[in-house]
C-alpha cells in the first residue's frame, strides 16, 4: 500500500544525542525520506545524525544555526518535503515518544480519503499510562480551549505533535504565518480550519521512556494564553465577521447582549436581568455549536 505513497517524515531534534538514533532506527523502510531538523542542539545531535547519513540515504540533515522553536524545526522539514514533492508529511519528535508502530494507523484515514490531516490522541484512560497526572490534567484544558479556539471541537489532545497531513493541505497554509513555538500544533489546526481541511483523530497511546520535557511550564501557560486569546477572535474575524457569515452575527450579538447583562445586573440586580442573560447565553451556545458544526460537517 505504501510503495506508491512518497511519505516524507520530519523529526524536529533539539538537544537529542540519546535518543536521536533510536528515533531514527525505528521509522519504516516504506517512508522515502526522513528530514532531521537540529535545532540549534548545543549537544551532539547533529554528529549523531551525521554519522548514519551513509547507511540510510532516506536521511537529510537541516541544520538552524539559531534555536527556532519546536514549530521552526518543524516549518523547515515541511519546507524540504514540499521542495520535493513529497506525497504526506509526518511529524516524528526526536526524543522517540512517537511510537512508528502505529504509523500506518495514523496514515489509515488519509489513505482511504476520510480525511487530509490525522493527528494522534492519547487522551483515553487506557493510554494515559506513563502520563504523570499534571500533564493529564493540563492536556485535558487545553484541549476544551483548543476547541473553542480552532473551530474543531471533535479533535482531542491537541497538543499531541504526532501528525500526518496531505502536500496538498500544506500549499493551503501560509507556513511563515504560523507560530513557532510549543503552540505550533493549536495555530496549524487554526489555519487548517480556515482552509477547509478535515481533520481526524486517532487514538494511539502515550509513549513515555528517558525522554525529559523541555517545557517551561510558566512561560508555556503564560504564552499560550495570549496565544489562544489572540487566535480565537482573528479567526471568528477571518471566518465569520469580515465575510458577514450569519454565525458572526450569533456570536457577536450573543457577545454583547451576554456581557451588556452582566454589567447591567451589577447595576439592577441579577433577578431583573436573568431573562436576558439566559437568552444571550443560550445565543452564544448555539453561535459555539454553530461553528462546530460548520467544521464537523465538511
Amino acid at each position: 500500500m505504501f510503495d506508491t505513497i512518497r511519505i516524507g517524515i520530519v523529526v524536529p531534534a533539539f538537544n537529542e544525542e540519546k535518543l536521536i538514533h533510536k528515533t531514527l532506527s525505528n521509522i519504516p523502510k516504506y517512508a522515502k525520506r526522513i528530514y532531521v531538523t537540529d535545532d540549534a542542539s548545543n549537544d551532539h545531535t547533529a554528529d549523531k545524525v551525521k554519522a548514519l547519513i551513509p547507511h540510510d540515504h532516506r536521511l537529510m540533515l537541516i541544520q538552524h544555526r539559531v534555536n527556532q522553536g519546536v514549530g521552526g524545526a518543524i516549518l523547515s522539514g515541511f519546507k524540504q518535503a514540499l521542495e520535493e514533492g513529497m506525497d504526506i508529511v509526518v511529524v516524528m519528535a526526536g526524543d522517540n515518544q512517537m511510537d512508528s508502530k502505529y504509523l500506518p494507523v495514523l496514515l489509515g484515514p488519509i489513505l482511504e480519503n476520510r480525511a487530509d490531516f490525522t493527528k494522534a490522541n492519547r487522551l483515553r484512560p487506557s493510554f494515559w499510562c506513563g502520563m504523570s497526572p499534571f500533564r493529564l490534567f493540563g492536556n485535558v484544558i487545553l484541549t476544551f480551549i483548543n476547541k473553542i479556539v480552532t473551530g474543531y471541537w471533535f479533535v482531542t489532545d491537541p497538543q499531541n505533535g504526532y501528525i500526518a497531513i496531505t502536500i496538498d493541505c500544506l500549499r493551503k497554509i501560509d507556513l511563515d504565518t504560523l507560530n513557532k513555538g510549543y503552540n505550533f500544533e493549536n495555530d496549524l489546526m487554526l489555519k487548517a480550519n480556515l482552509a477547509n481541511i478535515r481533520i481526524k483523530n486517532v487514538l494511539i497511546p502515550a509513549k513515555y521512556g528517558q525522554e525529559k520535557s523541555k517545557i517551561k511550564y510558566l512561560r508555556f501557560i503564560s504564552n499560550s494564553l495570549r496565544y489562544f486569546t489572540k487566535a480565537f477572535y482573528w479567526r471568528l474575524w477571518k471566518k465569520y465577521f469580515r465575510p458577514l457569515h450569519p454565525i458572526g452575527a450569533l456570536f457577536l450579538f450573543g457577545s454583547v447582549s451576554f456581557f451588556g447583562s452582566l454589567i447591567a445586573a451589577g447595576i439592577l440586580g441579577f433577578a431583573a436581568l436573568w431573562p436576558l442573560f439566559l437568552f444571550s447565553f443560550v445565543v452564544l451556545l448555539s453561535a459555539f455549536l454553530s461553528d462546530g458544526l460548520s467544521t464537523l460537517i465538511k
